[in-house]
């Protein structure tokens, strides 16, 4: 089979292209090379665009998406994006349609402006498990039609990175889409791990000697200790299983808050990017560059490479057929 073409839409810092591309290893174990190139990426933060570009040779194009013809992508098989879901509203027509409550709830359309004029073999997209839920489970149904409309059969899935040997909690819906004319009825691949006491752990992934700066100050402990009776804070998580979902803020992680935090030798800490880097399962040489700040925004914002990496063997094995 010839090697096949991607176009990476909201690319972040690169978590779906290194499970788009494979051929890297994680906690021991090979996870094989697709064969595939990734012909162009783009999204609008400068910073995860820097570190994309550090592990991909890639330079992403950092224009607004609604601002790039389809006509400035190069020759691509496969279209793939994780688009904003916070911004649709159902507009009260009959039948009801998607509408738009800001900007971000464009992106989406972009996604399928795109589809529609260039066709591509097959397109994957991903979001948070909110959006099965959101405008009152109207919007969801709405969406997979507007894919459909594109020209494509569409499958969707709720996975768990756990499930693929993530040590990470983390769901998120898969939706992926062939095009019609190819008759390809696809089916999710199976997960790896059925039994929660095979997960892997959290401590297969945590360092045992960081920098006194990641350690909270015994005035923010006191002042959790107070709130905790009533609310549900310093969730110190349990290193003999999976970490809960990382986010985005973790530069700017607090004890009371709802952030999965480490309590080591009876001390808070909060993760290292390097360790937050590990939970979402990049492997060890990804290349971390910028600010901190911008490094955990950029890494809790990712798709955990492995999961998309079984996504994607999976799709590559329906197209060869």
């Amino acid at each position: 089979m010839e090697r096949l073409k991607v176009a990476s839409l909201f690319c972040g810092c690169g978590g779906t292209d290194v499970g788009l591309l494979g051929g890297f290893d994680f906690l021991g174990k090979h996870y094989t090379e697709n064969r595939i190139d990734i012909v162009y990426a783009n999204d609008i933060d400068d910073n995860a665009c820097s570190i994309f570009k550090e592990n991909f040779n890639i330079t992403p194009d950092n224009r607004d998406i609604r601002e790039v013809s389809s006509n400035d992508i190069p020759e691509f098989d496969i279209l793939t994006g994780g688009f904003p879901c916070q911004s649709f509203s159902i507009v009260a027509q009959n039948p009801k349609r998607l509408g738009i409550k800001d900007d971000r709830g464009k992106l989406f359309f972009e996604m399928c402006r795109i589809l529609k004029e260039r066709q591509p073999k097959c397109f994957i997209a991903e979001n948070v498990k909110g959006i099965l839920t959101a405008n009152n489970r109207n919007a969801f149904p709405l969406i997979i039609k507007e894919f459909e409309d594109c020209g494509y059969d569409v499958k969707y899935d709720i996975l768990n990175s756990a499930d693929f040997g993530v040590p990470q909690k983390r769901e998120r819906v898969i939706i992926v889409g062939f095009r019609k004319d190819l008759n390809i009825r696809f089916e999710f691949p199976k997960v790896e791990i059925t039994e929660e006491d095979e997960y892997t752990p959290l401590k297969t992934v945590i360092e045992n000697d960081v920098d006194e700066r990641y350690y909270f100050s015994q005035k923010a402990v006191d002042g959790m200790m107070r709130k905790r009776a009533t609310m549900n804070k310093g969730r110190a998580q349990d290193i003999e299983k999976p970490c809960n979902t990382v986010g985005s803020h973790l530069a700017k992680v607090s004890l009371n808050s709802t952030d999965p935090v480490l309590m080591v030798n009876g001390r808070y800490r909060r993760f290292t990017p390097r360790e937050v880097a590990r939970i979402q399962s990049f492997p060890e040489n990804f290349k971390l560059v910028g600010s901190e700040s911008a490094q955990y925004r950029a890494l809790g914002n990712a798709i955990p490479p492995i999961m998309f990496w079984y996504v994607t063997n999976t799709v590559m094995e329906y197209l060869k057929k």
